[in-house]
């Protein structure tokens, strides 16, 4: 496969971008080897500046539910921006995402747009210390809520790629606030709650994980979480920036059957734009300013290129809720196959679904949280995303990182694939 020009552009790149990349995990670092460039997107397809061709696992991470370049979400970012990129002034359009998201998202009943799903998760932290007048949160180790300070301690996603789990500029006072344990470990949440007792402000969680691959709830323990958050007056926060609008039209809160005292959402929302929001319920979220005292504020808020992208997208899954069953099949497909091949080459593994979410683990046990994601055979997993990027399948770079399935693809790309992994996993075992 050439990749003369992505060489080139990238050793051009380390001129002037640190690391010649705009967010780490791109750099390949993790799996060795040096990143693709890509100049366009069409379907399920991508296409880097060599004219080589790739199935798609990444969607972006996350928000291509539909594919890339969907033809009514092209259209609808084309004919906004005739009337301009940006007002910072507010605009009916913001009004109506609002209302879509009400609509869709259960026990949502006022919305915040940011920029980004870490400008979200940071402010719905500081809501909720704004609320309850405490300081303290628990987070779970390998969960990324974004690069905000509070949240890169025991991080998931790009911090655990580079082993980085001490992050240099984050004060030990922000660290000392921030409580971490096990994803999946009620007791150990307890313990921490006991041992704090009224002086934690907030448990942030991802519902199902993506970070340190797709992690599923173990039974009772997103209840376990909305029982203690109800006994201790802590607000519990979903954050669904993958999640969100994927997993079902009300997300994993419409999907679990569990109702948060907030939710962050991230780049479905913008079908793929820069944007973000958090919500939740009316009795938290008018502490937000102008209505309280708990600032937040932003000049591309409510954005409207972002706005009509991902109206657009929403209204989409909103009026066709089989979008959701037919990924899930194909996910399900996929999952099905590839159990297939790597059960016949002999090598021990694990796979973790839930709806268009998706990670092969090379592990002798369950991986059930990031301990267990760490202690399988990464650099296995290293040399088959090599050997699937050769053959024309593009998985997340990374053993942390959930696979994103998106509608465009179709049963032929899915066999594909399923023979892309036969051949790869062959070659190296």
């Amino acid at each position: 496969m050439n990749t003369i020009n992505s060489q080139q552009l990238f050793a051009r790149a380390q001129n002037s971008i640190p690391g010649g990349v705009n967010s780490p995990v791109r750099a390949f670092k993790s799996v060795g080897g040096e990143p693709l460039f890509i100049k366009s997107a069409k379907g399920t397809y991508l296409y880097d500046v060599d004219g080589n061709q790739y199935i798609d696992y990444i969607a972006s991470w996350g928000p291509m539910i539909l594919g890339h370049a969907h033809p009514a979400i092209v259209a609808a970012i084309q004919e906004k921006a005739l009337f301009s990129t940006s007002y910072g002034a507010p605009t009916a359009l913001e009004i109506d995402m609002a209302e879509l998201i009400k609509t869709m998202a259960p026990n949502v009943d006022l919305v915040r747009m940011v920029s980004s799903g870490t400008e979200a998760c940071m402010s719905a932290l500081r809501l909720a210390r704004g609320y309850t007048g405490r300081n303290k949160f628990i987070k779970f180790e390998g969960c990324y809520h974004g690069h905000a300070d509070p949240f890169l301690v025991k991080a998931g996603s790009g911090v655990a790629t580079f082993n980085i789990q001490t992050v240099p500029g984050v004060t030990a006072g922000v660290a000392n606030d921030t409580l971490t344990c096990a994803f999946n470990n009620l007791a150990a949440v307890e313990q921490l709650v006991m041992e704090n007792k009224g002086q934690i402000a907030a448990i942030i969680t991802e519902p199902v994980a993506g970070n340190m691959g797709c992690i599923l709830p173990e039974p009772g323990f997103l209840e376990g979480l909305r029982s203690i958050c109800n006994r201790e007056g802590i607000v519990l926060i979903f954050d669904e920036v993958m999640t969100g609008f994927r997993l079902a039209a009300g997300g994993a809160q419409a999907a679990l059957g569990i109702d948060a005292d907030l939710v962050t959402y991230g780049k479905v929302i913008g079908g793929g734009l820069p944007v973000g929001a958090f919500g939740g319920k009316k009795e938290i979220m008018q502490h937000i300013a102008p209505l309280g005292n708990v600032y937040q504020a932003g000049t591309l808020s409510g954005n409207p290129i972002a706005m009509i992208a991902g109206y657009t997208l929403l209204k989409q899954l909103h009026s066709n809720p089989a979008i959701y069953t037919e990924l899930a099949n194909k996910t399900l497909y996929l999952h099905e196959g590839l159990e297939k091949v790597l059960q016949e080459a002999g090598v021990p593994f694990v796979i973790n679904r839930f709806g268009s979410m998706l990670s092969v683990h090379f592990s002798q046990k369950p991986v059930t949280n990031f301990a267990d994601a760490a202690s399988a055979n990464n650099a296995l997993f290293n040399q088959f995303f090599h050997a699937m990027l050769q053959r024309g399948v593009y998985l997340p770079p990374s053993a942390y990182e959930s696979w994103f399935l998106n509608n465009a693809l179709s049963y032929a790309d899915l066999d594909a694939t399923i023979e892309a992994a036969r051949s790869s996993i062959n070659s190296l075992c």
